[in-house]
């Protein structure tokens, strides 16, 4: 070979040596930036038997990193909130057109009135903000934020009745044993804190009528049950069986779980069973949230001003006011998923007193919430709803009298809002007939909504599964788009 050859075949081998050694850094930098962004991306415990990807990787670039849902139990009215039907008030007292109505489904309520008498708000409505939305006067703090807000009155779902709607939302079926959404997230991104659980649960109750909630709405279904929710109380231990008993420190119980860890161990190497080491990270969840569940609940150290702004019932425990504070609390400290349920929406009878009361309970903290995310610079990655299972009927349920009416179960049209984690702001989405029965533009069905919920936190609602009892299922079920109008 001559020498020039020799020097050629040098080059060669040298470049693609330099390349080789650069691509393997690039390689190990990542791996090791992976590993630092999602800590157990190479545990051998990362992936479970159903997954179709390691999870703790969303499928694109988020523009969310949390959810505070505000569930309003029960189904608040759209039309005494904000879907400003004026043509209601003109045809007070007639009754409901057959061809308006189209042959719905009734609940028992109603089914057999000999007459279903359309009535119109008692409250005004009036416009705010760039937007123009119409908002009722039983919302002034929400219309202060209207231009943080986007407002769907587009809703639409097939269940009738609370139990399966309320289901429905959270589940994405109207039967129970699914996964909750919360769940499905904290299987899809793991947490953001390793102190705290990915998913909790706040529970308040207002003066009207309540449905019951259950912890199936929390449930981590099929999935392990490290992602189900953790529901914190209003009493002395928010979480219960947290502490340890009395006489025993923390080197009592750091010795007790290890020795409980290591008996796991054992059974789980002759089981075989994956909820063995659910387990065992339960207990280690438990252990450090000891420390971290007191400091991050503390509610002392807020200020003069936070706590004007979210109204004195803040400070009791247990009240709306007061979780939505705790809500920013968690979620500024890594929760993933903070869900909200607040019962006492189902206004079958006394509308006008009992959704004034509701209303209150829940206006000015709602808003203080948005307010505060924003100015804390948290708004833009956190995604706040709003909204119920279903609507209300525009007629009344039983006589409808002049001060005094009631309105049942609607699944046809309803309205919720959302804000932040890359929602437009200041616009409302979707429309409905000008009796407030029916959708006649831009309609979202709940497997819409969690599509898009999905998709802000970079999970592609489709590829988001689990393998059980030989289908893949999901949260969405086989359906659901993305509402790509609706996001910045």
């Amino acid at each position: 070979m001559s020498k020039m050859q020799n020097e050629i075949l040098e080059h060669y081998l040298t470049f693609n040596r330099r390349r080789f050694l650069s691509k393997l850094s690039l390689g190990i930098g990542s791996a090791a930036l992976g590993s630092l962004l999602i800590p157990d991306l190479f545990s051998k415990d990362t992936a479970g038997a159903g997954a179709d990807f390691p999870p703790g990787i969303p499928h694109f670039a988020p523009k969310a990193k949390r959810v505070i849902y505000l569930f309003q139990n029960g189904a608040p009215s759209q039309l005494e909130s904000f879907d400003y039907k004026p043509k209601l008030r003109e045809m007070n007292g007639q009754d409901l057109p057959e061809s308006v109505r189209g042959g719905q489904r009734l609940t028992g309520f109603t089914a057999t009135q000999a007459s279903l008498p359309m009535v119109g708000s008692f409250v005004d409505f009036n416009q705010y903000g760039q937007s123009r939305a119409w908002i009722s006067d039983l919302f002034p703090h929400t219309a202060k934020v209207v231009d943080d807000i986007c407002i769907i009155r587009s809703m639409h779902t097939e269940a009738i009745n609370h139990d399966p709607a309320i289901t429905f939302f959270q589940t994405g079926a109207q039967q129970g044993n699914r996964p909750s959404m919360g769940a499905w997230l904290s299987y899809g991104l793991g947490s953001e804190n390793k102190n705290l659980p990915a998913f909790t649960v706040l529970i308040s109750r207002g003066k009207g009528n309540s449905q019951g909630v259950y912890s199936k709405l929390w449930s981590n279904g099929f999935l392990d049950s490290i992602h189900q929710g953790v529901q914190f109380s209003k009493g002395e231990n928010p979480v219960l069986y947290l502490n340890d008993p009395e006489g025993m420190d923390k080197t009592d119980r750091r010795r007790m779980l290890d020795k409980l860890s290591s008996l796991n161990e054992m059974a789980h190497e002759e089981l075989g069973d994956p909820e063995i080491t659910s387990k065992i990270r339960q207990y280690e969840m438990a252990y450090r949230m000891q420390t971290a569940v007191p400091e991050t609940l503390d509610l002392s150290k807020e200020s003069d001003d936070i706590i004007k702004l979210y109204g004195p019932e803040c400070m009791i425990p247990g009240t709306f006011a007061a979780n939505c504070l705790l809500a920013r609390k968690l979620s500024e400290n890594g929760v993933r998923f903070v869900q909200l349920y607040h019962q006492g929406w189902d206004q079958h009878a006394d509308l006008p007193r009992d959704i004034s009361w509701q209303a209150k309970d829940v206006d000015q903290a709602s808003a203080a919430l948005v307010t505060d995310l924003k100015q804390r610079g948290m708004l833009d990655e956190t995604l706040v709803i709003w909204g119920g299972e279903f609507g209300r009927t525009n007629f009344s349920q039983g006589a409808l009298t002049k001060d005094n009416y009631g309105r049942d179960h609607h699944p046809r049209c309803f309205s919720i809002w959302m804000a932040g984690g890359g929602v437009k702001p200041g616009i409302v989405y979707g429309e409905t007939d000008e009796f407030g029965y029916n959708v006649i533009k831009d309609p979202v069905h709940v497997h819409d909504f969690q599509a898009t919920v999905m998709n802000q936190l970079g999970l592609d609602h489709e590829k988001l599964v689990y393998k059980h009892l030989g289908r893949r299922f999901r949260l969405t079920d086989v359906s659901g788009k993305v509402i790509r109008d609706i996001l910045s």
